[in-house]
């Protein structure tokens, strides 16, 4: 997806005192010549809690480690894009240039071969071509929405119901990943245990309207959906409100996951769980090839064997839970206290047998027993779909299979 946003602009304040003090101001003075490094956010910019923000996390974390020197670069609307990027370039004084989110991929594809010497990341897209100068990082969200899908599976049945949903952005190639491996984890579940599993996926078309989401959500809890997976950016935290709403009116039990980021903390009590999209390994994966001299042009993806994805443990809901504790958030809760209500939710939503499958599939990923395929049309996508909702596993493995 191109980015989660919880839309509290104030949390890039908050990022940028608690990085700083914490790990800032590090690097080594006795360096001959440190690796510079600009990183390009999108034009959200920070505050974003989710892509932009994460980015940062993953560069702050490598001018620790790692003793680059970094900067970084918003531009105010797309247009800005290639002007940028030819007077970055054309400077030669960046090693890498890092690009967060697909809005760069048409003006890094512009630009890229004007400058040969100079290296590009592009992170969560990618131009389609392969240069020796480009390194394009993509995740395989197949993976983190497939524990997901078993996860969601486990909860609706504990909710005593057996219907998930997601609320999902636009009908783009990351989201496709996304449904497929939703599906796949739910029919894996319903395998494993013989318990039936219905998905209702809805596209939005949008992520960036809460009303949306909202409406959406409301939608999807009248149809006797349990748990709904938030795919949407700022659209899904509309959903995350109509889940609230709907438990706390007394229209029934429903729960929300989160993605990318770790969501728990703006709902606890109704947000058990939220899948990783980790931008922050994928920028500190692309500065470390710089600095090791690894560097190789091509298209990378990261998944759970790499930790690029996965779901957030209980550190890093604390670690999210305590930047909105700063950015003034938690107005009723502290910390401490979303960890324990994320803690006495999982226990009670996610009983061992769900852990039980999700750990044995994830194993079988890791290793590579199981690899998922990537449409490259709209119509392969849809093929898949239609199998896993026959049953047909299999329909969604480039290698090995579901007996």
């Amino acid at each position: 997806m191109r980015r989660l946003q919880v839309g509290i602009a104030v949390v890039a304040l908050v990022f940028m005192a608690i990085v700083s003090g914490c790990i800032g101001g590090t690097q080594t003075a006795t360096q001959e010549k440190k690796v510079k490094v600009a990183i390009l956010f999108d034009v959200g910019g920070r505050g974003d809690l989710s892509f932009n923000d994460m980015a940062y996390l993953g560069a702050e974390r490598a001018k620790k480690e790692l003793g680059v020197e970094i900067e970084y670069m918003t531009p105010k609307k797309p247009e800005d894009m290639v002007p940028l990027l030819e007077q970055l370039a054309s400077s030669g004084e960046y090693d890498l240039l890092v690009l967060i989110g697909f809005l760069w991929t048409k003006p890094l594809d512009e630009v890229a071969d004007k400058y040969p010497n100079q290296k590009f990341a592009l992170i969560d897209s990618t131009t389609g071509k392969v240069r020796n100068n480009e390194v394009d990082i993509l995740f395989r969200e197949q993976e983190v929405a497939a524990l997901m899908g078993v996860i969601a599976s486990g909860m609706a049945y504990e909710l005593g119901g057996n219907k998930i949903g997601a609320v999902a952005g636009m009908d783009i190639p990351p989201l496709w990943k996304f449904h497929i491996g939703y599906l796949f984890g739910a029919k894996y579940f319903e395998k494993k245990t013989g318990k039936p599993v219905t998905l209702i996926w809805q596209y939005t078309g949008t992520f960036t309207d809460t009303q949306v989401g909202y409406n959406t959500g409301m939608q999807l809890l009248q149809q006797g959906v349990k748990v709904i997976y938030g795919l949407a950016g700022l659209t899904h935290v509309g959903m995350f409100d109509a889940v609230k709403d709907w438990n706390e009116q007394g229209k029934g039990k429903a729960l929300a996951m989160g993605q990318d980021a770790s969501q728990e903390w703006y709902a606890p009590k109704y947000i058990p769980i939220s899948g990783a999209k980790r931008v922050d390994v994928a920028v500190y994966d692309a500065i470390k090839m710089v600095v090791d001299n690894t560097w190789k042009g091509g298209i990378i993806t990261l998944g759970l064997k790499e930790n690029g994805v996965g779901y957030w443990d209980l550190d890093g809901v604390r670690q999210f839970a305590e930047f909105a504790k700063e950015a003034g958030k938690l107005k009723d809760l502290t910390p401490d206290q979303v960890v324990e209500i994320v803690k006495e939710q999982r226990e009670k939503y996610i009983k061992p047998y769900v852990w039980d499958i999700v750990n044995e599939l994830s194993e079988k990923i890791k290793n590579g027993e199981i690899v998922f395929k990537t449409p490259k049309t709209h119509e392969e996508y849809e093929q898949i779909i239609n199998e896993l909702q026959k049953g047909n596993l299999n329909a969604a493995l480039e290698k090995g299979s579901v007996d």
